[in-house]
């Protein structure tokens, strides 16, 4: 576990993300096979019907064995799509089956921007985060554009709203023991990781 008190925000980020890309392709693929099992049993995830997820990139633990267990499920699947810049904003649109996707400008997949099937975060059951660093307290270090942190920032002002649940999904080597939080960032609910569930 790194000690995040003796680095910057931006010195953590670059050693975390040096950790989850150094994982070699065996080991993310058995990352993302525990990572399913820690999670498509689980209430929180049973229950959801409309959930938002991402594509992995950058060394990101994969979610997309939960999202075809979702999918066999009958379960409504969003993705992150970036509108376009300067005023960039990130919205959540519902994937179709066998859809075409594109690459945005950090080269992630996403869908072809359609406003009619795009989703407030609000109406959505569970949104499954990628994240940089984590610590036990629902702390989560993100790639530093806070589009995460704008969407979800109607949470800040709404003490009693509880949807949709924030899980955070990382690899065991993203944990820190305490992350420094900024006023703009959202807490989880919990963080998942191929080992355990913390939170």
């Amino acid at each position: 576990m790194i000690e995040a008190g003796t680095l910057s925000r931006p010195a953590l980020r670059r050693q975390l993300r040096k950790a989850r890309r150094a994982l070699g392709a065996a080991q993310q693929k058995r990352a993302a096979e525990r990572l399913f099992r820690q999670l498509v049993q689980h209430p929180v995830f049973r229950r959801a019907r409309d959930i938002a997820l991402y594509l992995p990139n950058d060394g990101e633990i994969d979610p997309r064995p939960l999202l075809k267990s979702a999918r066999r499920r009958g379960k409504r699947i969003y993705l992150p799509v970036l509108s376009a810049w300067p005023k960039t904003r990130m919205r959540f649109q519902h994937l179709r089956h066998d859809e075409k996707l594109i690459l945005n400008r950090f080269r992630i997949p996403e869908p072809v921007i359609d406003p009619a099937r795009q989703r407030k975060p609000w109406t959505l059951d569970l949104i499954l985060l990628p994240l940089v660093g984590f610590d036990e307290f629902g702390g989560r270090l993100g790639m530093g554009g806070g589009f995460y942190d704008r969407a979800l920032a109607y949470r800040q002002m709404r003490k009693n709203w509880h949807k949709p649940t924030l899980l955070g999904l990382a690899h065991e080597c993203q944990k820190v023991d305490r992350l420094p939080l900024a006023s703009w960032d959202v807490k989880l609910e919990a963080v998942v990781t191929d080992k355990r569930w913390y939170g």
